[in-house]
């Protein structure tokens, strides 16, 4: 009998994994540990017959198995996980499966903070390069397995990559990759930092003299990665140190550096976005895409007319000369540490969520003048008041509800000042996603 493909997840990526293996006439075991799960929906979406497994993984499964493709919200120590390496099975990610049938070539793109306003500026710049024959996938909302058929020799998919996504790869072979900073976050996954930058630093694992890494030049471990003598080209960015080789900003200017000789390239008022955060991904943009051969005139001239991403730093409204911001993908304290930064008058800042094992201090230590009150919700409230209390911060309100906090922050703000959403924290537990809790925020404020 001949053995079968086990995807294990039933999410969105888990759903196109088991019908990019359909397409290929594979036959797919989808299996999710929830034994009670309605799989009526999933089947309404695949296109083809596939065998589901609820609730305990049987040896017969297993020993059916040829190899699983595991979605990325399910950790490798998983007891199931576990039993299948026991077993010899070997677990790939949906981003090595899709790999495997990608005909194009292919730019990635990781990092704690900033990935999803990168990829989305570096899709853009290919996508007008390429005349539309370009996919912007992964991470950023479309499994890369949704796409990977469409490809050709001549196309582009640039792939937004998480930590989870990453661990499971194999064969998986960028010609440009980026990491655009390493700092705590997922550490209930990956419990040390150390195996948290090693997961990140595999994008480039495969990867050959004749490709290229984007690297941010400030980050410590970035640096010394860089140095180590790896394998592809590095390109450096910097948002803070002049550069004798790659991109930098100094004032309010980016620049291109070869040799020591620095060319401008463009001024922060001649672009949308706003904070220095931004600036950074519009360099490590500009160096992904000018290593993909991008002429830089194009370049400019989609960076000049980018919106901000939603749910970063994305302005919303202004109600009675407040001005009102959604950062809900600031998911951990160094995310929210730039949104922080990017305002520029006193500011109430809604923080709090879920407890992902972070700490605080940096994020609140970067207070200073601007955040005038905290307002806090949801699991992590009581954990960031003392940490607040310890450094010094008394105004912290406490809030039941995300409506409750904009309607306080609504009150104590005057004409000039700001209101931030900017959690520092995971949206599970009252949200179920960072994007919900952005887009009831957004609907909170404009009723106001």
């Amino acid at each position: 009998m001949s053995k079968k493909v086990l995807v294990a997840g039933m999410g969105m990526s888990g759903i196109q994994a088991a019908e990019l293996l359909l397409k290929q006439g594979r036959e797919v075991i989808l299996y999710d540990g929830n034994k009670d799960k309605d799989v009526s929906t999933v089947r309404e979406k695949l296109t083809g017959d596939v065998e589901f497994v609820l609730g305990d993984l049987t040896d017969d499964v297993i020993a059916r198995t040829e190899f699983c493709v595991i979605s990325p919200g399910i950790s490798l120590e998983v007891p199931f996980a576990v039993r299948l390496k026991d077993a010899g099975v070997e677990i790939l990610s949906e981003i090595e499966l899709a790999w495997l049938y990608e005909k194009g070539t292919v730019v990635g793109i990781t990092g704690t903070n900033g990935k999803t306003t990168t990829t989305t500026l570096v899709g853009d710049i290919i996508r007008t390069w390429k005349n539309g024959n370009a996919f912007t996938v992964g991470n950023i909302g479309t499994p890369y397995a949704e796409e990977v058929l469409k490809s050709n020799a001549d196309s582009v998919s640039t792939i937004e990559l998480s930590s989870f996504q990453l661990e499971s790869i194999k064969t998986f072979h960028p010609h440009v990759s980026a990491i655009l900073n390493i700092t705590p976050d997922h550490l209930n996954r990956h419990h040390t930092m150390e195996c948290y930058a090693a997961v990140k630093e595999q994008i480039t694992m495969n990867q050959t003299e004749d490709d290229y890494v984007i690297l941010n030049h400030e980050d410590e471990r970035l640096r010394a990665f860089g140095e180590s003598g790896i394998r592809a080209n590095v390109i450096w960015f910097s948002g803070t140190q002049v550069l004798e080789n790659g991109y930098y900003l100094q004032g309010d200017t980016l620049y291109m550096a070869e040799n020591g000789k620095s060319e401008k390239l463009l001024s922060t008022d001649e672009v949308l976005l706003v904070g220095r955060c931004n600036y950074e991904n519009i360099l490590a943009a500009i160096g992904i895409t000018r290593a993909m051969g991008v002429p830089m005139e194009t370049i400019l001239e989609v960076v000049k007319n980018f919106h901000a991403v939603a749910h970063r730093i994305e302005f919303v409204k202004e109600v009675n000369g407040v001005r009102y911001y959604n950062d809900s993908k600031g998911t951990n304290p160094d995310a929210a540490i730039q949104g922080i930064r990017a305002m520029r008058s006193p500011t109430a800042v809604i923080g709090g969520g879920y407890d992902k094992g972070s700490e605080y201090d940096e994020w609140i230590a970067e207070f200073g003048t601007t955040v005038k009150e905290l307002v806090l919700i949801g699991q992590t409230a009581e954990k960031i008041a003392a940490c607040c209390k310890k450094h010094g911060f008394e105004n912290v309100i406490f809030a039941d509800s995300l409506e409750e906090a904009v309607e306080i922050c609504r009150r104590d703000t005057v004409p000039g000042e700001n209101v931030l959403l900017s959690p520092a924290c995971a949206s599970w537990g009252m949200f179920d996603n960072y994007e919900q809790r952005g887009d009831i925020f957004k609907e909170l404020v404009r009723r106001l």
